[in-house]
């Protein structure tokens, strides 16, 4: 079994629980999150890591959405959502270290909570900027490493099972990865004693 399928396995079973666990990190931890970054989103939107679709309730109503995810068990309940909802959105399964999309096709592209436990996340970033449009909006956020030296000690033990057993990082910086490929940062802020990070990039036209 190649790396790529354990973790599409992994999160096919994950999906059956993953709504419960997220609801509990999204009422203690990430707070406004989602609304906050679904709410910046204009014209042709990507989410890569689309999950189980909890942020499509959080998207204004005038944006043509594509959502993309790496397990069929996470789309499945992401579809059923968007029904649910009445949310025209397309779902495709694929990996955001190899977008499926041609160079400069969404106006913007978002990921919430899902850098941290991509294989290769300075790939999937590169994806993400290729296939933005120039002038096109980087949304992300993402529990990060703390600003405290404290926490920090603590995210590092968490990673020593988290990591082998879910590739779940918790001490990841996205804005490091976007700075790295020289796309200006337009708005950043960290809340929770620095755990969660909120960036918006643009493209350079």
């Amino acid at each position: 079994m190649t790396k790529a399928e354990r973790w599409r396995r992994y999160w096919d079973r994950k999906s059956a629980t993953y709504d419960a666990e997220m609801g509990v990190w999204d009422r203690r931890l990430f707070g406004d999150s989602r609304e906050w970054a679904c709410g910046q989103a204009t014209g042709d939107v990507l989410e890569v890591a689309v999950g189980t679709g909890l942020n499509l309730p959080c998207y204004p109503a005038e944006v043509t959405l594509t959502g993309l995810d790496l397990s069929e068990g996470m789309l499945a309940i992401a579809r059923d959502r968007a029904r649910r909802l009445d949310r025209p959105v397309t779902l495709r399964q694929g990996s955001a270290q190899q977008l499926p999309f041609a160079e400069a096709s969404f106006d913007t592209v978002l990921c919430t909570f899902g850098l941290c436990a991509i294989g290769d996340p300075a790939a999937a970033v590169g994806e993400m900027v290729r296939v933005l449009r120039p002038g096109g909006r980087l949304i992300l956020v993402d529990h990060v490493a703390s600003s405290s030296r404290v926490v920090r000690g603590m995210q590092w033990l968490l990673e020593l099972a988290s990591v082998p057993l879910a590739g779940e990082h918790f001490r990841r910086r996205p804005l490091v990865l976007v700075k790295a490929l020289g796309v200006p940062v337009e708005r950043r802020e960290r809340v929770k004693l620095g755990l969660v990070e909120r960036l918006v990039a643009r493209k350079v036209s």
